[in-house]
C-alpha cells in the first residue's frame, strides 16, 4: 500500500542568494526594451484599454475577465503615465517576483539546492515565462500570485508552527490569482483537495475536525477549508469592488455570483477561428508558436515570438514520467506534487470546452513541468556514476537556446531585415 511521506529535513545549503540573483538578473533583462514596441500590440489591445476605462470609472471593458490584473495595469498608468513601459511594468515585476517565489516553493518542497537552482534557471529560460513577463496581458500577474501562494503553502507544510499565517497568505494570493485570470482555477483547487484526500485516508469519519497528521499537523480540514476555500473566494469577489461604481452599467454587488455566469458566457461566445489558435497537445509538443509582433518598429525589423524552449519543454515530458515513478516507488512527495500540479493544470485545458485556445494557456502547466525537470536533473546530479555531467549540461543547453532565441523573444533589432526570422524557424508550424 502506498504510504505518505514528506521530504526529510533539509540537508543542502539554502541557495537563497543564488536564486535571488537569478530573479534580479531576469528583471534586468526584462527591462531591456520593455518599452518596445512603442504602441499596443497583440492582446494588449484588450487589457490596456480596459485599464484606461477603470481609471475613468466609465463603463465595463473586457468584462469576460476578472479585474485584478487590469487593476494593476491601471495603477501603473496612474502612477507613471500612460506609456508602454508603464503598461508592462507589473507583468515584469510579477514575472521576476513569481520566479523567485517559484524557487522558494521548490526549495521548501524538496530541500535540494541543485534542484532549486536548476528549476529557477529552467523557468527563467523556458521562453514562455520571459515573453509573458514583457507584455501587458493578464497571465503573468495570475501566475505570479499563484507562485506566491505555492511558496506560502510549501512553507506551511515544512514549518507547521508558521502554518496558520502562511495559509492565510496563501488563501489571499490564490484569490488574487483567480481574480487576475481564471486559468489558475484547477491549480488553486488542488491544495485543498489534497488536504481533503490525506485527512480522509488518515482519519476516516473524523476527517473534518482531526488536527493530527499530514499534510500540516495542528490544522484541521475545517480550518484549512476556511483559509484555502472561503478566504480565496472573499479576496476574489472583493477585487470586483471598482466595478460597482462604473458610471455606465455598474455591476450589482447583490448579483455578483450571477455575474460570473455572464462572464463565462462571454468567454465561450468567441468562436471565430483565429490563425494562431492551438490545442493542448500542440503545446505539449511545442509545435505551435504565436507571433505577438513582427514588423518594423523605430525603423528596424523586430519580432516577439511566443514559443517554448525546444529542449526543456520536451525534456520535461520524460521527467514527468520519472516524477510519477519517484512519487510512487520512492515516496518522493516533491516529485509527485510537481507531476500532479502539471497534470491538473494541463488537464483543465484538455477538458475545457472553451472553443478558441492559445499557446499562452500553457504558461502554468509548463511552469510545473520545469519543476519536475529540475527534480529529475537533481536525481541525475546525485548519481555516483559518469552520467551526472548530463544534469549541468542540460541547464547549459537550456540557457544557450534562450540566448540564441533572445532576439525574437525581446523585440531586438533583427540584423538582416524582414527575412531574418527564418534562422529561428526550425519547424514550419513555428512560422
Amino acid at each position: 500500500m502506498f504510504k505518505l511521506s514528506f521530504p526529510a529535513p533539509q540537508r543542502d545549503r539554502d541557495p537563497l542568494a543564488i536564486c535571488a540573483a537569478i530573479a534580479i538578473a531576469f528583471l534586468v533583462l526584462l527591462w531591456q526594451r520593455l518599452h518596445l514596441p512603442t504602441r499596443i500590440y497583440f492582446d494588449e489591445v484588450h487589457y490596456v484599454k480596459a485599464a484606461r476605462e477603470l481609471l475613468l470609472m466609465a463603463r465595463p471593458k473586457n468584462p469576460e475577465h476578472p479585474l485584478v490584473a487590469k487593476e494593476f495595469i491601471a495603477a501603473a498608468i496612474w502612477l507613471f503615465g500612460d506609456t508602454p513601459q508603464s503598461w508592462r511594468l507589473f507583468p515584469a515585476l510579477f514575472g521576476s517576483l513569481g520566479l523567485f517565489a517559484f524557487s522558494r516553493a521548490l526549495w521548501l518542497a524538496s530541500g535540494r539546492a541543485f534542484a532549486t537552482v536548476a528549476g529557477t534557471l529552467l523557468l527563467a529560460t523556458d521562453f514562455l515565462w520571459f515573453v509573458m513577463s514583457r507584455i501587458a496581458m493578464l497571465d503573468m500577474i495570475m501566475a505570479g500570485f499563484a507562485m506566491l501562494a505555492l511558496w506560502m503553502l510549501a512553507g506551511a507544510v515544512r514549518w507547521p508552527g508558521q502554518a496558520r499565517l502562511r495559509l492565510v497568505l496563501a488563501g489571499v494570493f490564490l484569490g488574487l490569482s483567480l481574480g487576475a485570470k481564471w486559468s489558475v482555477l484547477a491549480t488553486a483547487m488542488l491544495p485543498g483537495l489534497a488536504f481533503l484526500v490525506l485527512r480522509l485516508r488518515q482519519h476516516g469519519r473524523r476527517f473534518l475536525l482531526a488536527t493530527d497528521g499530514a499534510p500540516i499537523p495542528g490544522i484541521s480540514l475545517a480550518e484549512a477549508g476556511l483559509w484555502l476555500g472561503t478566504l480565496p473566494l472573499l479576496a476574489y469577489f472583493a477585487s470586483f469592488m471598482p466595478a460597482f461604481f462604473y458610471a455606465e452599467r455598474p455591476v450589482n454587488p447583490l448579483h455578483l455570483v450571477e455575474y460570473q455566469g455572464y462572464m463565462l458566457k462571454l468567454q465561450h461566445s468567441v468562436v471565430k477561428p483565429h490563425p494562431y489558435q492551438s490545442v493542448w497537445w500542440q503545446w505539449v509538443l511545442d509545435i505551435r508558436a504565436i507571433w505577438f509582433l513582427y514588423e518594423k518598429i523605430d525603423g528596424v525589423q523586430r519580432g516577439v515570438l511566443l514559443l517554448g524552449n525546444p529542449f526543456s519543454l520536451l525534456a520535461g515530458l520524460p521527467a514527468l514520467g520519472w516524477c510519477l515513478w519517484a512519487g510512487w516507488r520512492q515516496r518522493r512527495m516533491d516529485a509527485l506534487a510537481a507531476a500532479l500540479f502539471y497534470l491538473t493544470a494541463i488537464g483543465m485545458w484538455v477538458a475545457n470546452g472553451k472553443p478558441i485556445q492559445f499557446f499562452y494557456h500553457y504558461l502554468l502547466p509548463s511552469t510545473f513541468l520545469m519543476a519536475g525537470l529540475a527534480l529529475a536533473l537533481d536525481a541525475l546530479w546525485r548519481r555516483p556514476d559518469r552520467w551526472r555531467w548530463a544534469a549541468p549540461a542540460a541547464l547549459a543547453l537550456s540557457v544557450a537556446l534562450f540566448a540564441w532565441f533572445l532576439p525574437i523573444l525581446s523585440a531586438a533589432a533583427l540584423c538582416c531585415g524582414k527575412p531574418s526570422y527564418q534562422a529561428w524557424m526550425w519547424l514550419p508550424t513555428w512560422r
